[in-house]
């Protein structure tokens, strides 16, 4: 018999029923440092008085009212967003899967309103994850997540992650509308393109004379120790997707772009009845307020170096466990010669949490505010869940 809930996730054995800063509660007492933060979403932590305090305070007045009307939260969010990014202007939704569907819309919309309808092509990279709605798993393109739900949304190309040669040759095609990367691949196993392929790229897109959009769902937000990874490189996208980190845990999402990206999507080509709720964007103002701060995202950075520095000896202690590291600032991945989710399993053991990925990664994404004694806490829980993963090989090679 099918359960009460869709059976689509494997969860663990684990009922969290509270949390404060980087650490929660299981329903037997428990207590688990956790490093995933809801998977990079809760960038503040657990239950952070001024998030609380925001949205308590908005909840008190109104929760919703609907696009029909003007939003001041949402103004006030989106002067933020602006202020601080490339970009002109914002729509808001309520994912980063959301997101994704405008993203691919603006940019198709746009050359039809140029009158240049033909160009409906992205080019996009194995490895990506951009949602799991119809247009983010066609821009994907793996069989892991297109397997049974064809037919696929048409118009996108795939090429190897990070392969320049490959793209200036997919943007001789008169077709190619956009590009759609990820700075770091997240879900791909928290992989960087280098700061001169980010820069490459946005050359190729500007002689090609077609759209550069970023997803930034994962790696924006401050979790590399800048605003959004792509500063890092010194250049800006046309379109740019976020989620996660922007709503603190609250349900939150964006699409950022340039009056020029934006110009075809005009009053009736797209809508949200929830997004840019005022309690989404009361939360998402207090977040910016906090992580936009460039003291707040100069100890991301610090942290981020200290946590890797610590990462990297633990890699050097086990070596049959782990291979490298990898990741920017607060946004890390260990490759493990071990099966990463034995690692995970191990860390439930050892009271800490960690997320998996592809090529074999466990993904280290903690608030972006934890300590520094935090931080050696989380090394000492990790290093016990290395020594478990490390005697069952052992048993196993003498088995």
């Amino acid at each position: 018999m099918i359960p009460s809930i869709l059976p689509t996730y494997n969860r663990a054995p684990l009922e969290f029923v509270s949390g404060k800063g980087v650490w929660l509660e299981a329903s037997d007492g428990r207590r688990f440092l956790d490093l995933g933060s809801g998977i990079a979403v809760n960038s503040l932590g657990h239950a952070h008085p001024d998030l609380v305090a925001a949205l308590t305070d908005q909840a008190g007045k109104l929760w919703h009212v609907s696009n029909l009307y003007q939003i001041p939260q949402q103004q006030a969010l989106a002067d933020a967003l602006v202020g601080a990014s490339f970009a002109d202007t914002v729509f808001f939704t309520n994912s980063g899967t959301e997101a994704c569907e405008l993203a691919v819309k603006m940019a198709r919309k746009y050359w039809h309103d140029k009158g240049q309808p033909e160009k409906t092509t992205i080019i996009a990279y194995h490895g990506a994850f951009h949602g799991r709605s119809s247009a983010g798993i066609a821009a994907a393109g793996s069989e892991k997540m297109t397997a049974g739900f064809g037919p696929l949304l048409p118009g996108f190309v795939h090429l190897d992650y990070g392969d320049m040669a490959a793209t200036k040759d997919a943007l001789k095609d008169p077709g190619v509308g956009a590009v759609i990367v990820e700075p770091i691949q997240g879900e791909g196993g928290i992989l960087p393109l280098p700061d001169a392929d980010m820069k490459a790229l946005r050359a190729l897109c500007d002689a090609a004379g077609v759209l550069l959009i970023l997803d930034e769902v994962q790696c924006g937000v401050g979790r590399t120790g800048k605003l959004f990874a792509h500063e890092w490189a010194g250049i800006t996208p046309d379109i740019m997707m976020v989620a996660k980190g922007i709503g603190g845990g609250f349900p939150l999402g964006a699409v950022l772009a340039t009056e020029d990206a934006a110009s075809g999507m005009v009053a009736g080509t797209h809508g949200s009845t929830y997004g840019g709720n005022p309690l989404g964007c009361a939360v998402g103002t207090k977040v910016m307020e906090i992580v936009a701060n460039p003291e707040f995202l100069a100890d991301v950075s610090r942290k981020g170096g200290q946590f890797r520095q610590g990462l990297e000896g633990l890699v050097a202690s086990f070596p049959d466990v782990f291979d490298h590291v990898r990741g920017a600032g607060l946004m890390l991945g260990i490759v493990c010669k071990a099966p990463n989710v034995d690692v995970v399993a191990a860390g439930y053991d050892a009271g800490v949490l960690a997320v998996p990925a592809a090529d074999n990664v466990v993904r280290l994404l903690p608030a972006l505010n934890l300590s520094d004694d935090e931080i050696n806490e989380a090394l000492a829980r990790l290093t016990k869940a290395a020594e478990a993963v490390q005697t069952a090989l052992d048993a196993k090679a003498e088995g």
